[in-house]
This record gives C-alpha cells, structure tokens and sequence, in this order.
C-alpha cells in the first residue's frame, strides 16, 4: 500500500517553534540586566587571580565571570587567544580584559586551596 504521507520527520517539522520577533528575546534579557558597580579586587584575590591566569592555556575551557559595560557576566568556552602585550583573552569570539575578570575556573586550572 503506497503512502502519500510526508516522512515522520517531515511531519514533526511542522509543529517546530517559530521565532516570529527575532533578537527580542535578548532584548529582553538585556533590559532585565541589573546594573552593578565594578568590584576592585584585593591584593590576594588580586594574586590568586594572576596565578589562574598563568596557568591557562590556549584550546582549553574556561568560565570567566568579568565586568562588561554595567553588570557582572559569565563567559563560557574555548580560549582562542592570551594577549599578555594587551592583558587580555579572549573566550571563542569574546575578548575580556584582564582587569574585569572576578573569577575564572576550568580544566587545567589549580582553585585557590591548591596553590
């Protein structure tokens, strides 16, 4: 018995979501931003972070949570650069400044107990 029916996977793309206002749902994340005041490090956070710093390596993953424009972010996924002349990495297309990062953690990197 021949079927004129669509294939399953066919049918099932029919009922996919729709994304009828694109890019508003970020803005809508963007408004729900709660502004902070930047968070001047101390001398041994300061130090704990240059000795994190000093172990990361290119091609490995990191989360880096920084200070970009008004508010604290999170910043996960692969390095693809350490610019030691500029004091900044970059986190796959994400360029971060040394003097924003809080925290940083990831494979490869010591946390503060195990200097």
């Amino acid at each position: 018995m021949p079927s004129d029916r669509a294939p399953r996977a066919g049918r099932a793309q029919q009922f996919m979501p729709f994304a009828a206002l694109r890019g508003y749902y970020d803005l809508i994340r963007e408004r729900e931003r709660i502004v902070q005041p930047k968070h001047e490090l101390t001398e041994e956070e300061a130090l704990v972070l240059s000795k994190k710093l000093a172990q990361v390596k290119r091609r490995t993953m990191v989360r880096i949570t920084h200070y970009d424009t008004d508010a604290y972010i999170t910043t996960h996924g692969m390095v693809s650069d350490i610019d030691y002349a500029f004091r900044t990495i970059t986190v796959v297309r994400t360029r971060i400044r040394f003097d924003d990062i809080a925290d940083m953690c990831g494979e490869g990197i010591a946390e503060e107990g195990d200097y």
